[in-house]
């Protein structure tokens, strides 16, 4: 193989990691991929990176040079060449390149979650200790990625004048089960700063907090908070009475700026009285698939498997559409969902209602059972993965919250399977 081929191939290596990692930062969050699909997808990334350690040289300057682009995905590559290297002055490239430009972080922090923490921990001892509070905030995520308890810097964080790694610290605080801080957490809840004020109410709730964190998420979900609103809900929602969660869903569903909350809540609250107002909600375009998921939380019912899916409505645009003058760019939200067939869907309830409980909580067709929450945590795909991690956290707050981001192989290590058994 001539020396440009051998070039190309390298660098199609680097290509082709960054890209797959972007694919898998949409995926963790995603309604279509499995434990299995996200496995197999890191495998895939795996396999690149391998190709670019074996280059050697080569294989950190085609990294090298992607960092020019100052994006995530490549300082992602970077990033993990450089901690598996252990080479002061690849880390200290990748530095650079994410002190340049901060939009880039999560690519470092997602390497620092990649590789075994063997690697880095000397790293990330010295970015707990560094003078800026961006670096600071950086360490703590790192940690946290692999459940390493930062300890007296998180202490510190916690009590920091900036306002960014004091939010980051409480997130932190409740990622790891620190209920030995909830104090410390709560005292956060009236801050100034709206930031800091999410983060300790949603990491309140996850450490035990039932009274004045869980409303004081709520309130930013009442407000319809561009970015706190959905987070806040699926904390949030869950850990309140049921009858006060009741309350919120029909207070959000009288009000147009709000009733895509109120449908998602009908799911988050896994209560099949629900289920007959979300078959309405079904036969409205706009949130037609967003009930169709919050059906199938409460009933675990696959909508393409049994054949209760319909087609795209004639006329509906969703996300950007090609008209010059739409200001909307958007993306469509629900866009990996099915399209439910609300009749089909209402047949399928008349014949399974009576295996449903009213009153009863359900999450993908059984009640919240710890059994049942590792079950999903195996089985659904990543919202769903998501739903059963809050609620095993909520169920044991001083348990770290069980992170549906890590890498595949990580998580069935976590939860004691073998890849063919996924």
């Amino acid at each position: 193989m001539s020396l440009y081929a051998l070039d190309h191939v390298i660098a199609q290596h680097a290509e082709e990691a960054a890209f797959l990692w972007l694919l898998r930062d949409g995926a963790v969050v995603a309604p279509h991929y499995s434990l299995l699909d996200l496995t197999r997808l890191d495998t895939r990334v795996e396999a690149h990176l391998d190709g670019l350690c074996i280059a050697g040289e080569a294989g950190w300057a085609a990294c090298s040079e992607q960092l020019e682009y100052r994006e995530p995905g490549e300082v992602f590559v970077a990033a993990v060449l450089a901690l598996e290297s252990g080479e002061a002055a690849r880390i200290r490239r990748v530095y650079e390149v994410v002190g340049a430009a901060p939009e880039t972080q999560r690519g470092l922090v997602s390497a620092f979650g990649w590789v075994d923490r063997a690697w880095w921990r000397g790293e990330v001892r010295d970015l707990l200790v560094a003078d800026s509070p961006f670096w600071r905030r950086l360490g703590l995520a790192a940690g946290s990625a692999q459940r390493v308890d930062p300890g007296r810097s998180l202490l510190a964080a916690l009590e920091a004048s900036d306002a960014a790694l004091r939010a980051t610290a409480l997130r932190v605080a409740a990622r790891l089960g620190r209920t030995d801080l909830l104090p410390a957490v709560q005292a956060q809840l009236t801050s100034d700063d709206e930031a800091v004020r999410f983060s300790a109410a949603w990491a309140a709730t996850l450490l035990g907090d039932r009274g004045a964190a869980p409303r004081a998420a709520m309130a930013f979900v009442d407000a319809d908070h561009p970015r706190f609103a959905a987070p806040a809900l699926r904390v949030a929602l869950r850990a309140l009475p049921p009858n006060e969660g009741q309350s919120w869903l029909g207070h959000f569903a009288g009000r147009p700026q709000t009733l895509r909350h109120a449908v998602v809540a009908g799911g988050i609250l896994g209560d099949p009285v629900h289920v007959p107002w979300l078959l309405e909600q079904m036969r409205i375009a706009e949130f037609a698939r967003v009930a169709g998921e919050s059906f199938t939380m409460i009933t675990g019912v696959d909508l393409a498997y049994e054949d209760l899916e319909g087609e795209w409505p004639e006329g509906f645009e969703a996300g950007p559409t090609e008209h010059p003058e739409d200001d909307n760019v958007a993306l469509d939200a629900d866009e990996e969902l099915s399209w439910p067939e609300a009749a089909l869907v209402a047949d399928w309830w008349g014949h399974h209602q009576a295996a449903f409980q009213a009153g009863q909580r359900y999450l993908l067709g059984h009640p919240l059972t710890p059994e049942h929450l590792r079950w999903g945590l195996c089985q659904g795909m990543q919202r769903q993965r998501e739903a059963a991690a809050l609620e095993r956290k909520l169920l044991s707050p001083g348990e770290p919250l069980f992170e549906t981001r890590a890498r595949g192989n990580v998580q069935q290590q976590w939860l004691g399977l073998h890849t063919k058994n996924v």
